[in-house]
């Protein structure tokens, strides 16, 4: 899917993507013949690392074949796992009553979804934010043991807090920060409740491309890689490119890291209504990607 978009539609606002069913979709729920899915719950983490001109943040590029925003740029991620909310493990920074009470949430969801970050990082970029102790964090993670446990984790065999209770690891929930939260606009079929994390990426570890969902990594500035939207030649999903622009004014991970607990957490969900025979579809505070498509013509781009 190389832009999102179809000829009915005409060219995306930059790389948006922006799939060519959605508006028969917004359509089907204004008339009550869809019913919007409930959304999973699932985290994704902004992985930073600095150089001589700022911080550069870890980018996976998903394939084109795969179902979801096939083609788009986005970060590593993915579901939240229910098993990680009732098992108590080895935890260093702020309490689960913390985080809980920063994301709106109960302790055991709250541990669960600081789960689902920590783990798909592991997952999918081969870098774990956890250690012996409290205030040590584990070196290069590319052995053939640790790439053992990796498949095993990403099988299901056993869940993340089965993994560092085996490894005698604790988590460092204190090298992650809650960026950003949004949710699926409701006429999608696949619908994620997103929790977005900043993080800096440990010493002595390094990324590694270990999804079988991506076609290509890179680490590249945060406002690299947002020109390279404008320009449409990187596409990106909405929660995406909103992150990215929120990064460029960080001259550090640290910096980026000690902003997360000012940074406002209220679920963004898109809004879709009819206005003078055009579809409009909205995300609230987030003016750049307004779409408007005129019913049985071509769609117009961005609007404040």
């Amino acid at each position: 899917m190389p832009n999102g978009q179809n000829a009915e539609q005409g060219p995306p606002a930059g790389g948006q993507w922006y799939p060519p069913e959605w508006p028969d979709r917004i359509r089907a729920l204004a008339d009550g013949s869809l019913t919007p899915v409930e959304p999973k719950r699932a985290a994704t983490v902004m992985l930073l690392r600095d150089g001589d001109d700022g911080p550069a943040v870890h980018m996976l590029r998903r394939r084109a074949s795969m179902a979801f925003a096939g083609g788009a740029y986005a970060y590593p991620g993915g579901g939240v796992d229910p098993r990680d909310e009732d098992h108590l493990i080895a935890w260093a920074g702020p309490t689960r009553a913390a985080w809980a009470e920063r994301m709106g949430t109960d302790p055991a969801t709250a541990q669960a979804i600081v789960c689902g970050a920590v783990r798909e990082t592991f997952e999918e970029a081969g870098v774990l934010l956890a250690g012996e102790s409290a205030d040590t964090v584990v070196g290069d993670t590319t052995g053939e043991d640790w790439e053992a446990a990796r498949a095993a984790l990403v099988a299901r065999e056993f869940s993340f807090a089965e993994f560092l209770d085996r490894r005698g690891l604790v988590l460092r929930s204190d090298l992650l920060g809650a960026w950003a939260r949004w949710i699926t606009p409701e006429f999608e079929p696949r619908r994620y409740d997103t929790w977005f994390f900043v993080a800096a990426l440990p010493e002595g570890q390094r990324t590694r491309n270990a999804s079988t969902e991506a076609d290509r990594t890179v680490w590249i500035r945060p406002a690299d890689a947002a020109a390279g939207y404008d320009k449409g030649e990187l596409l990106m999903m909405p929660p995406t490119i909103s992150t990215l622009r929120s990064l460029e004014p960080y001259e550090s991970a640290a910096g980026a890291l000690a902003a997360a607990a000012a940074q406002d957490l209220t679920p963004v969900l898109a809004q879709a209504a009819f206005e003078g025979g055009e579809l409009v579809l909205s995300w609230p505070g987030h003016d750049e990607f307004t779409k408007r498509v005129r019913l049985g013509g071509r769609a117009g781009g961005a609007s404040a």
